[in-house]
């Protein structure tokens, strides 16, 4: 049986323990960034990284799993997206930024930029950051490995082409080897208006296979090698192209296939181009888990309420499900292993856990808890998370997450309605920062998993389609009727809070929708759909904007008004008072989005605030901006939708759960 034991070295040089309260925990305690993320261990489990914060300030830390530190550095407010080894001696740093693109079809990106660590010498080195020769960002990751002694990562790089005296940045990005030490890049494979991916062998370094994707005519195709080589599939696919990984053996690939439907079909062939196995329905894989080493298919996450690895290996298996037993109660993540599953990381959440990181040994049965996500908010202060289930009008079974406040009897509560972006997304019963916070006011929060969610089925995701503002809408408003004719909540205390696809229902819950809620939070979002799929048009591909074309009902790629579910075209039918926040930083939901809705509210005389976010993105990656939106959210709810005034409203916390040993 696995058991919690003390911290290693980095819970004690960067977490501190959250002191005994008896209140709720400020609003910042919501709104920080998770004092550890990026958790990762090296091959041989002897070596891990993250960022943790130590103070005020954010920083990489490296160690052995044995307690002994080896490298801090501060990353002060730079967005740190992914942390990955190459080999034990080397770690590899991707931050993003969100750049101006002068020379391109769209203003601005969010890209990413490479930093290679060598932890043994201490050396580290910008990757691709030869501006005269290359747009010094990767367009593309396709995986590190060691050749003839020597590491190397494989990015695909927007060459700079000469014309004259002036250098011009190609269009399609280029297959390099960048070596990890010297940042000495080599070109692999050309780049081409419909080459998408590459697959490499990492012992080789050889071009295994490539997809391609014609955006216009939707034609996708796979193929061996750098160049020329033998088809191995091919297609059609309304969405977008296949994705190609390695198979479970070097000799062959596994190609994730779009479908006519808009779904996937698995699929692995060898290199010769004969089926391996029988073709497997991607909607029963969520996504493939493969060999940190050899990159090969090892098994697969299995979607659900409680995703879960399911393994090729027996052995390996045993040892996922020895883990998964420790942690019954939660939400288990799987967030790296070793090469040979003996010492794992995961991350749990759930009900009286705000997110827990632990090192996991098999060899010992030891589970050592490395650090908490918010250690300002202790078991005490996070309530009952648990699916409800319930229909729509039209019979559609759905369900979605109900989060209560703790020490508070579910009965007739304020809520706040808090519907999750994507729209092909979906929510689980896991710690929400956003969510908690209302939570820790006093209010249920319900996140309905409507019609057109991920991870639910491509039937279930279908059925979306064509229903943005529709039947997506009602399914949300069906929720919280459920949930108000089982007296959990006061359906007349009703607010509906949301970001991005979840920003556009709650501008939707009071426009195209009418008498259900008492205000409207609504963050990074969409206020005029139409322009979503003409920005597709203009800037992103043709395989978007047929995506939104989809999704929002539109006949014709020039039928894009939509007047009857868009909110800035319905501003004046706004019944309650709305906040927009938006971060300046969106590359994702365009500023101008938020303009236009403010423009239209204040025109029809209806009561509307703001609040811009100067230096934010469209995922609140500073924390400062995060803290900020998070307190004027909250505020903006309680103004409008107040709690429970009694003392039994205020979560309390006991001496026994507020500090937070492992």
């Amino acid at each position: 049986m696995l058991r919690a034991l003390s911290f290693t070295f980095a819970a004690l040089v960067c977490l501190a323990l959250a002191a005994p309260s008896f209140a709720a925990p400020p609003l910042e305690a919501y709104g920080k960034l998770p004092a550890v993320e990026a958790m990762s261990l090296s091959p041989s489990g002897d070596r891990f990284a993250f960022i943790g914060v130590k103070g005020d300030q954010r920083k990489l830390y490296v160690g052995t799993t044995d307690g002994r530190p080896e490298l801090q550095a501060a990353t002060g407010t730079a967005k740190v997206r992914v942390l990955r080894w190459a080999g034990d001696d080397h770690l590899l740093v991707v931050t993003s930024a969100t750049v101006p693109m002068v020379g391109f079809n769209v203003e601005r990106q969010e890209l990413e930029t490479v930093v290679a660590i060598n932890i043994a010498t201490k050396k580290s080195i910008v990757l691709l950051s030869d501006v005269d020769k290359f747009v010094p960002y990767a367009f593309g990751d396709f995986g590190v490995g060691e050749t003839g002694g020597r590491w190397y990562g494989y990015y695909g790089v927007l060459t700079r082409e000469r014309g004259g005296d002036q250098a011009i940045n190609a269009t399609a990005p280029d297959l390099y080897r960048v070596d990890l030490d010297t940042g000495d890049a080599v070109k692999v494979a050309s780049g081409g208006e419909d080459v998408g991916s590459w697959l490499i062998d990492p012992a080789t370094g050889q071009v295994i296979a490539r997809t391609t994707y014609n955006e216009r005519s939707g034609a996708w195709r796979v193929l061996t090698g750098a160049a020329g080589g033998g088809l191995l599939a091919s297609g059609q696919g309304k969405y977008g192209g296949a994705d190609l990984y390695r198979g479970r053996t070097p000799d062959a690939v596994l190609i994730v296939e779009p479908r006519d439907d808009g779904g996937t079909t698995l699929q692995e062939m060898s290199l010769s181009g004969k089926p391996v196995g029988p073709p497997q329905d991607g909607d029963t894989l969520a996504a493939p888990l493969l060999d940190k080493r050899t990159h090969l298919w090892i098994g697969s996450i299995l979607p659900g309420d409680r995703p879960a690895p399911k393994m090729f290996s027996p052995d390996l298996q045993a040892k996922i499900d020895s883990v998964l037993r420790a942690f019954p109660n939660e939400t288990v993540t799987l967030e790296s292993t070793d090469d040979g599953f003996g010492k794992l990381i995961v991350d749990t959440s759930g009900t009286d856990d705000s997110g827990t990181h632990y090192l996991v040994d098999l060899t010992t049965g030891h589970a050592d808890a490395l650090g908490y996500d918010y250690p300002d908010v202790g078991p005490g202060d996070v309530g009952p998370i648990e699916m409800v289930d319930y229909k729509a009008a039209d019979g559609m079974p759905l369900h979605g997450v109900l989060d209560l406040p703790p020490g508070r009897e579910p009965k007739n509560l304020p809520v706040v309605v808090l519907p999750h972006g994507g729209p092909q997304a979906r929510d689980y019963p896991t710690f929400d920062w956003w969510t908690q916070a209302f939570v820790s006011r006093g209010y249920a929060v319900f996140r309905p998993n409507y019609r057109g969610s991920g991870d639910l089925g491509t039937p279930f995701r279908n059925a979306g389609f064509g229903e943005w503002g529709r039947k997506m809408q009602t399914d949300i408003s069906d929720g919280l009727a459920d949930l108000a004719r089982r007296g959990i909540v006061d359906p007349k205390r009703a607010c509906i809070v949301g970001w991005s696809y979840g920003g556009y229902a709650s501008l939707a819950g009071v426009t195209v929708q009418n008498g259900l809620y008492r205000c409207s939070v609504a963050g990074g979002a969409v206020s005029h759909p139409g322009e979503m799929i003409d920005r597709a048009r203009g800037e992103t591909s043709d395989a978007a904007e047929r995506y939104w074309e989809s999704y929002m009902g539109a006949k014709s790629a020039l039928e894009t008004q939509l007047a009857d579910i868009t909110p800035v075209s319905l501003a004046r039918r706004a019944d309650a008072p709305i906040l927009l926040i938006h971060g300046r930083d969106d590359t994702v939901v365009p500023f101008v989005q938020m303009n236009e809705m403010q423009a239209a509210l204040q025109s029809a005389g209806k009561p509307v605030e703001v609040l811009i976010l100067p230096t934010s993105d469209h995922w609140l990656l500073h924390e400062d901006m995060r803290i900020e939106m998070v307190k004027a959210s909250v505020a903006f709810v309680e103004r409008y939708n107040p709690p429970d005034p009694s003392p039994a409203a205020q979560p309390q916390v006991s001496p026994a759960s507020a500090a937070r040993q492992p």
